[in-house]
């Protein structure tokens, strides 16, 4: 299926917001509310792509099943006005594989597929997983740099290498090597999307296609307008709004982080998105008392007085 949004120049939109899976009470994927969160995230959150089943989606405890059916749900939602990229990365590529056709069958506009973690594979193995995924459908693909997290970046000769895959089209960069990936934009056509909201405008200043953002989920609309901002040549304007989601960066990714962080987030501005599911455990009352005060230094509205 052809994305809405998407651009020769930007894929897959360009404020992408990676998505929190809501739950209900006993931990049960709650469909209702992610079909309410992708409403609020396109329509006043100003998001022209989401991502589905992402890290943020706390992907590595859902089913398959809850994924291919919270990706039906996202897509009859919101799926005519963003695009919607389905998180289909493992660290097994069979499975990898299995869950990239299983998201094109239920009509994602695109895959996001991250480094296989923890096996911690040579660049070679980076090299085929990511051109087996990227074989095994239709779809574009956005490659999803995070070493933080996989323990192996993709390192630029094998970005340079993957770039001539016909559907690999996206890196969502969330290694911070504005070097390396400035070298790779200048020699290839892939499309660089900041992973890293701390690093939002520094990606826009090399020629980044935009965000994929969790605090897109509470100032998405701010974030939009910064890379218009910025792609009409108002760098001070774009500026003066880093500097006011500041304080939302900090509250939301410099404490627990995350699905953790962006849920209690979500809670404060009256959309409730549910608990987490184990291993993540639910923010302390400090870290909850924390990210009020960011949020509304960050001029974030809240509805939970």
């Amino acid at each position: 299926m052809a994305s809405p949004t998407g651009t020769t120049d930007a894929p897959f939109g360009r404020m992408l917001t990676a998505m929190v899976t809501p739950f209900t009470s006993d931990g049960a994927v709650d469909y209702q509310a992610a079909r309410r969160l992708a409403t609020y995230l396109v329509d006043e959150q100003r998001n022209d792509g989401l991502i589905v089943s992402g890290t943020t989606g706390e992907s590595p405890t859902t089913s398959d099943k809850e994924k291919a059916r919270l990706l039906s749900t996202v897509l009859e939602a919101v799926g005519d006005r963003a695009t919607v990229v389905a998180g289909a990365g493992t660290n097994d590529t069979r499975h990898s594989v299995e869950l990239a056709r299983e998201a094109a069958r239920e009509g994602a506009h695109g895959l996001l597929v991250v480094t296989p973690y923890y096996n911690k594979p040579p660049q070679e193995g980076l090299y085929r997983h990511f051109s087996a995924v990227a074989d095994a459908t239709e779809l574009p693909v956005m490659l999803y740099d995070i070493p933080g997290r996989s323990g192996v970046p993709i390192k630029t000769v094998t970005l340079l290498r993957l770039a001539q895959h016909d559907r690999i089209v996206a890196v969502k960069d969330a290694k911070g090597d504005l070097f390396g990936g400035s070298q790779v934009m200048t020699a290839t056509n892939l499309a660089f999307y900041s992973g890293d909201d701390l690093l939002n405008l520094a990606w826009l200043s090399l020629g980044a296609a935009g965000f994929v953002s969790v605090i897109g989920h509470v100032v998405g609309a701010q974030l939009a307008r910064m890379i218009q901002l910025h792609r009409n040549g108002d760098v001070e304007q774009a500026r003066a709004i880093h500097r006011q989601v500041a304080p939302v960066v900090e509250g939301i990714m410099m404490s627990a982080g995350g699905a953790i962080m962006a849920k209690a987030a979500l809670s404060m501005v009256g959309m409730e998105a549910g608990p987490v599911r184990l291993p993540l455990v639910p923010a302390t009352e400090e870290q909850i008392a924390e990210l009020r005060a960011c949020l509304v230094a960050g001029g974030v509205k809240l509805t939970d007085h």
